[in-house]
């Protein structure tokens, strides 16, 4: 099964390619990595905004974390000029959760957009990862996760 018909089957549509919200491209490529510059948690359009450990909870991170994978899918297929079977691996994510001191399941929030990466690609999206505890966000979004990708 091919990757637009693992997405079609999990009922995802990828949206638009954001575009920058300040002084930066929305990936870099060099040679066959590619990095894929962080996105924010959207809801209904807007900055999803919340702080884990105050008024937000970890099955909701789980929700935004997901959210933020079919975004950085987006931008990942605009890369591969439109083509997702050019992703050789996702190599690694790096995750910022929006928290407060007490809170300590960061990695739980972050899974949501790793499983949904392992669900899509298979082997090739299991990634090595970094999650962490941040004391705010742009926007006061409630996640932030950045990507690295090897592309064929």
């Amino acid at each position: 099964m091919s990757i637009d018909q693992k997405l079609a089957a999990l009922n995802i549509t990828l949206p638009a390619v954001a575009t920058p919200a300040a002084a930066y491209v929305m990936y870099v490529r060099t040679g066959n990595t590619l990095f894929v510059s962080g996105h924010i948690a959207k809801k209904d359009g807007k900055p999803w905004v919340g702080q884990f450990g105050r008024n937000m909870t970890t099955d909701e991170g789980k929700q935004a974390a997901r959210s933020i994978a079919i975004d950085l899918m987006a931008t990942l297929k605009d890369a591969c000029g439109g083509d997702l079977s050019k992703v050789k691996r996702i190599v690694k994510l790096v995750s910022l959760v929006n928290s407060s001191p007490d809170f300590t399941e960061h990695h739980l929030v972050t899974n949501g957009a790793s499983e949904l990466l392992a669900e899509v690609f298979g082997d090739a999206g299991r990634h090595a990862r970094s999650a962490f505890g941040v004391a705010q966000i742009p926007l006061g979004a409630c996640v932030e996760i950045e990507m690295v990708a090897e592309l064929s």
